[in-house]
């Protein structure tokens, strides 16, 4: 159950990685991609319709931590907390400026959420990045890796761009072309850092002890083809060009 386990957290971690560090990138690359309102309407409308399912993987990536394996959020909670917390901030930051955007009608409360999604998004990327090259370099806690993996947050803007060059039309596409980054190597690119990453971590020591193991490994594993149809089938609905807004 515990190799189960283990596959069902790479799974997950590796799908949000590779599916929100799209969206994320897009957010960092903003005010490059739109250099207007009516353009960076259109720039968001490009992810709007799936920032909110790729953070269904991140919760439940998280819920696979808590239920199977206790032994490794306290080692990443207690030893990484400030990057955690930066994360969270960043992930509330930019959520609210995503849909607080179009609530109010006038221009300097939509700059203030442009500000608040590329911060937001760029707190998102420099935190992950730091928090895989904290891993990677081992130990515990905050070490080299910590700033020796900021670079890793390009990855998130080049995945950015992929995304936008696929979903864009127009002068945002145009900006987007200028830096070629094919989506399927950019997400393979974030995956494999999350793989290698998770070879560094102390497994043995981090399982839960009685059924929360075999319990949490078994939902995970029957949950996960019903998220995968319904990413599938946002993916499929939306995968058209966006040349409007949206709802956003």
């Amino acid at each position: 159950m515990e190799i189960l386990a283990i596959v069902m957290l790479a799974v997950f971690a590796g799908a949000y990685l590779v599916l929100a560090g799209a969206d994320i990138g897009v957010g960092m690359l903003l005010p490059v991609l739109g250099r207007s309102q009516q353009e960076r309407r259109v720039v968001i409308a490009a992810i709007a319709p799936f920032f909110l399912g790729n953070e269904v993987w991140l919760v439940s990536t998280a819920g696979i931590v808590a239920g199977a394996f206790p032994g490794l959020e306290h080692h990443l909670l207690e030893g990484l907390f400030p990057l955690f917390a930066v994360l969270l901030l960043g992930w509330v930051v930019r959520d609210m400026g995503l849909w607080l955007r179009g609530r109010v009608d006038a221009a300097a409360w939509r700059r203030v959420c442009d500000g608040a999604i590329v911060a937001g998004s760029w707190a998102l990327a420099l935190a992950w990045a730091s928090v895989l090259g904290s891993v990677l370099a081992g130990g515990e806690g905050l070490n080299a890796g910590s700033v020796a993996g900021l670079p890793l947050a390009a990855l998130f803007a080049a995945h950015g761009v992929a995304l936008a060059r696929w979903r864009l039309t127009g002068a945002p596409a145009a900006r987007a072309d200028r830096f070629p980054a094919p989506y399927p190597l950019t997400g393979a690119a974030l995956a494999t850092v999350m793989l290698v990453a998770g070879t560094r971590l102390p497994w043995s020591d981090a399982a839960a002890a009685g059924s929360g193991l075999a319990v949490t490994a078994v939902t995970t594993a029957v949950v996960l083809p019903v998220l995968v149809a319904a990413q599938a089938l946002v993916w499929w609905t939306f995968r058209g060009r966006v040349d409007s807004p949206s709802y956003l």
